[in-house]
């Protein structure tokens, strides 16, 4: 195990009653050679999908990723949108748990056990109705897996009331910024 099992995690996480939990994976499409892959987190309870490219199933990657995300969410907000992110016990996501500096609980699941990250395991095979399997992610830009993302985020979801996971997570990040600014 790479850090702290996800057997600690809190009841809460699988409830699906709070948001601001994740699971986060890396889609490969070619095993042979070191190629690009992409670094993909769901939020558990709006459903919003995150899709990044990234050099290479590698710690480094998995580095790119996250200072993307960094960039975009800020560290000092960083662990209002990402309490808590559940990832499998892969090679790239061996230093993953540095990432609770920012405030951000890091739980790995039990070996070869893709069950325990459900939502994650679904939009991955969405995004493979793009990017089917055995197709290099070397012909896709980070502007294509990123504009393939905003697609999906863009369907109607009926768990979320046939609401669109892009539209409720841009209302939870208006609470998250209303917050600190009248904070």
């Amino acid at each position: 195990m790479l850090g702290r099992s996800i057997e600690e995690r809190p009841s809460i996480v699988a409830a699906g009653t709070e948001i601001g939990h994740w699971e986060v994976d890396t889609l490969v499409s070619r095993r042979q050679g070191r190629e690009a892959v992409i670094f993909t987190t769901v939020e558990k309870v709006l459903r919003k999908f995150i899709a990044i490219r990234i050099p290479g199933r590698t710690r480094s990657g998995i580095e790119v990723a996250m200072t993307k995300m960094r960039e975009e969410f800020g560290d000092e907000n960083f662990s209002k949108f990402f309490k808590r992110m559940t990832a499998d016990n892969g090679p790239e996501f061996e230093t993953f748990s540095q990432y609770e500096q920012l405030g951000t609980k890091i739980y790995f699941t039990h070996p070869y056990s893709s069950w325990e990250r459900p939502q994650n395991e679904r939009h991955n095979d969405l995004l493979r109705d793009y990017i089917p399997k055995g197709t290099s992610i070397e012909r896709y830009s980070g502007e294509d897996v990123l504009s393939i993302a905003d697609e999906l985020n863009q369907r109607p979801r009926r768990i979320l009331g046939y609401h669109i996971p892009a539209e409720l997570f841009d209302h939870f990040l208006d609470e998250v910024y209303a917050i600190k600014k009248y904070s």
